[in-house]
């Protein structure tokens, strides 16, 4: 009986023993979750609360993570003035907290310098040749970065391909993830529906649709020796689907825009798609987080402060207005009840002409 009863219980050796190795099992797992939670809440674990549709398991490489600014743009009155006000912006925003802004350039491509030459960094760029843009003068957007990245000096390892039309309104980090450039996301550029135009350029080899990203080529920051792979099949595939009827009627005003997603794919780079990239008023309202103004959209409304969109407001902004040179200073803001981006804007317009000398008279 004695004996049985030895057999059915543990020593208290073994006990402590057990006890000991509950402990270590126990610690380890303690010490690597705390390792996982501070890797996460690192300088990545932020960026996983923004709103990005696809985001690549890259890991953000170390070093300078400067982005040179730069943005397409011609001599005429429309586009100076627009030019003007993006880089006051570009110049406030630069060097605050948060900003990963380098140098900037304007790439001029209207083959000659003009009168801001002296106010913004320009580098001239050829135009196409007579009549190869059909009319359609953003065509010779590709191929003045195609020039420029052949022949300027850029100090920066990064690109942001920008538009006149932009605004700076929160400091710009560089959202590009190593070999993974970072673009904004549009609601038009619809690559699967129009699978059937795609195909003319990307074809089925190279695999499915859904690697065309639905994007266009601004913004976007990106690494310069990717860019200066992509530019010239940009320019190539642009041209190509300008010249195709069917083409052309199916993308319209942004064919461009598809020929840098096409081109992108066919160099086998995918694009981290955020939205918080930009915003358009009057459709996106609040600015938040978001970075960069477009103000591509005409801004309508009522007194009451009622969007009347396709139908000139009672108030409104719309840069077409002032197409043949600048819009006055102090435009009126919009009435009460108006979204804050629509309030911004304006207010930027106004700050950066208040700000700028001779904005009337260049």
């Amino acid at each position: 009986m004695i004996a049985r009863k030895n057999v059915g219980r543990a020593s208290p050796f073994l006990l402590v023993l057990l006890a000991f190795g509950f402990f270590l099992a126990t610690y380890n797992l303690l010490i690597l979750v705390i390792h996982k939670t501070s890797e996460t809440s690192g300088s990545d674990a932020g960026e996983l609360d923004d709103p990005i549709i696809r985001r690549p398991d890259a890991v953000r490489e170390s070093g300078d993570l400067k982005f040179h600014v730069a943005l397409t743009a011609t001599d005429a009155p429309y586009s100076k003035w627009q030019c003007r006000v993006m880089y006051y912006w570009y110049k406030k925003m630069k060097d605050t907290p948060g900003s990963d802004m380098g140098g900037f350039t304007r790439v001029l491509h209207s083959g000659k310098p003009d009168n801001l030459m002296d106010e913004i960094p320009t580098f001239v760029v050829d135009p196409l040749p007579e009549g190869l843009d059909r009319g359609y003068i953003v065509l010779n957007r590709p191929w003045a970065f195609v020039q420029w990245l052949e022949k300027a000096t850029i100090e920066e390892e990064y690109i942001l391909m920008a538009e006149p039309d932009h605004v700076f309104v929160n400091p710009l980090p560089n959202l590009a993830h190593g070999d993974n450039p970072a673009a904004f996301p549009f609601f038009y550029i619809k690559p699967t529906e129009n699978e059937k135009v795609v195909r003319k350029y990307y074809p089925e080899e190279k695999g499915p649709v859904t690697n065309i990203d639905p994007i266009g080529n601004s913004p976007v920051i990106i690494k310069k020796s990717m860019l200066e792979k992509i530019a010239p099949t940009w320019m190539n595939v642009s041209l190509r689907m300008k010249d195709d009827p069917e083409t052309d009627k199916a993308f319209g005003w942004v064919l461009e825009m598809y020929g840098y997603a096409v081109a992108s794919a066919l160099h086998g780079v995918r694009h981290i798609l955020r939205k918080d990239f930009m915003l358009q008023p009057p459709w996106d309202t609040e600015i938040g987080k978001k970075f960069i103004i477009h103000y591509t959209y005409g801004c309508d409304y009522n007194m009451k402060g009622e969007l009347t969109y396709g139908k000139i407001g009672e108030w409104r902004f719309d840069k077409r207005s002032h197409l043949s040179g600048p819009p006055p200073r102090n435009l009126p803001l919009p009435p009460p009840g108006v979204p804050e981006s629509v309030v911004r804007l304006v207010e930027a317009v106004n700050e950066a002409s208040a700000n700028i000398p001779d904005w009337d008279t260049m």
